[in-house]
């Protein structure tokens, strides 16, 4: 009869291979796109998800809340220029954002989401079209040229508060780049690549997983992973905050000539920890410590003042409490960890973790009782770093907010006998620095075991000379980044056998510097 007719569906042959429950909550998924092998969905909770179908099985690998305010996401367009356009509702307005700028790039006064709209865009044109009162309402903008040009993107809303080096990636054809990750008070945290011949920062990933101010990053390398290979990085990365929130993260890195940046970079979130809602809802909750997470009830109300020590069950996606101290009595600002391994015997080995804690008075402890107590400064120590020596010693030196460094040298010894069993802990030398900065002391790194760098919001970065009794300054460079809350350091070997220090500054900015020094470095340590 010339009638035109589709072939029938296919019966159901058995139940769904893999089903999330409640992946958006009550309010249900908006819609669902795959680009580039990825898997994205959205949904009226003001998040979308990007998922991956591994085995058969579908993995949540991250969400992202694009904007404060857009609780109601309906469609995500991938532009042809790489920047993805996430289209919704914010109260009576339809918005398009923009996770290039992060900001709005279009804002329709529609009368909100419960209707029929369309929306295309082009680069002549943009076109919007929405059902209101039974009208047909159409919104269309011709393209036009930007006034306002952007001379250098930001990387975050506000100061950056901590970064960390991940590694350097292998890029045919290119240089090499370096990876980092960046922590802000704008609660974001945001993986990017700085090259030496750019010199211009490309982010590669944004998490916004933090509910408020991003302090801490941490890497650590976990089972299986091979290291800095020639493909690539590997690692979980560890981001810690307001709120007692902690995230974690795989972040595989690798050279890819066909991204902008040279580097395609994959996340998956793996697990978090924050205090619970009773525990934040609870009167007075300034005198206690929040104990539901525990394995035990306190006898008393403890001050919350302490620091906690997690283990991570990564296939179970878990972060586990392992155990936590309530030694202190005043805040605890930095804490630092080192492994510690004795002989013990010919195929017996004894290993020991030990912490090292920096409060407003200054104390180095171990987790229940201190093994031994340093004043080393006046008032609050703000930075901290340990090195190993090729001894088998720990150098510690830490900075303060009156300006001064520290460094003393640690031997770790087991104790003999019954009141001395156990660890031990000396101080075999001490040296310090008064007034080594005009300001606070706050980042600091042991290059080698005679050489000390420290930064300071003076904006001076300053390599010392360590020498018996000693702290001798070799050379001050003036570092353009105002208020620094952190820096990292790292050795590299260039191709003609120099060996170059490079540093990460930042605070109200990014930067990155290099020297080069022409003395032979001391002896490789062991590896921990």
């Amino acid at each position: 009869d010339g009638t035109r007719r589709s072939a029938p569906w296919p019966a159901a042959t058995g139940s769904p291979l893999s089903v999330l429950f409640g992946l958006h909550g009550k309010t249900g998924v908006t819609s669902v796109t795959i680009h580039r092998g990825y898997i994205y969905s959205t949904g009226r909770d003001g998040v979308y998800r990007q998922l991956r179908l591994q085995d058969q099985q579908l993995e949540v690998l991250q969400k992202h809340r694009p904007c404060k305010g857009l609780q109601w996401i309906e469609e995500l367009h991938f532009t042809s220029d790489g920047d993805l356009l996430v289209l919704g509702f914010h109260a009576d307005n339809f918005v398009v954002w923009s996770s290039r700028t992060s900001a709005n790039i279009h804002c329709i006064p529609c009368g909100g989401g419960h209707r029929s709209w369309s929306y295309c865009s082009s680069p002549l044109a943009e076109v919007f079209a929405f059902i209101k009162s039974g009208d047909v309402m159409l919104y269309h903008r011709e393209a036009k040229p930007c006034e306002q040009q952007v001379l250098l993107a930001s990387l975050h809303g506000r100061e950056i508060t901590c970064v960390r080096r991940l590694g350097a990636v292998e890029v045919p054809g290119q240089a090499t780049v370096n990876v980092f990750v960046t922590g802000s008070e704008d609660t974001t945290t945001c993986v990017l690549v700085l090259s030496e011949n750019s010199r211009a920062a490309v982010p590669l990933a944004r998490l916004s997983d933090h509910i408020s101010s991003v302090r801490a990053l941490a890497f650590a390398m976990g089972p299986g992973d091979e290291g800095f290979g020639d493909e690539g990085l590997s690692a979980l990365l560890f981001s810690a905050g307001g709120r007692a929130q902690i995230e974690c993260y795989r972040l595989l890195c690798s050279g890819d000539t066909a991204a902008q940046s040279a580097v395609a970079c994959q996340v998956m979130h793996v697990a978090s920890h924050r205090l619970d809602k009773h525990w934040e809802q609870k009167k007075n909750r300034h005198k206690d410590c929040p104990r539901q997470d525990y394995p035990y009830s306190p006898t008393a109300n403890w001050p919350l003042l302490h620091y906690r020590i997690f283990g991570l069950l990564e296939a179970a996606r878990k972060l586990v409490l392992v155990a936590e101290s309530f030694h202190h009595q005043r805040c605890v600002l930095k804490v630092e960890a080192f492994l510690h391994t004795w002989a013990g015997g010919e195929r017996q080995r004894e290993k020991r973790h030990l912490l090292i804690a920096l409060l407003t008075e200054p104390v180095l402890p171990a987790l229940e009782a201190p093994l031994i107590t340093v004043v080393a400064h006046s008032c609050g120590v703000n930075s901290l770093h340990i090195r190993k020596t090729p001894e088998g010693r720990y150098l510690v030196a830490s900075g303060s907010d009156d300006g001064s460094i520290h460094v003393c040298l640690l031997e770790v010894a087991l104790g003999r006998g019954e009141a001395t069993a156990g660890t031990c802990l000396q101080v075999l030398e001490r040296v310090s620095r008064p007034c080594a900065h005009a300001a606070h002391v706050t980042g600091i790194r042991v290059l080698r075991p005679d050489l000390l760098l420290s930064a300071s919001v003076d904006q001076r970065l300053t390599l010392w000379n360590r020498c018996p009794g000693e702290l001798v300054p070799l050379s001050t460079t003036f570092f353009h980044v105002p208020d620094l809350a952190e820096l990292d350091c790292w050795e590299a070997v260039e191709a003609g056998g120099e060996l170059r220090y490079y540093c990460v500054l930042c605070g109200q900015g990014l930067e990155m510097l290099c020297g080069t020094f022409s003395s032979k470095p001391p002896p490789q340590e062991a590896p921990q």
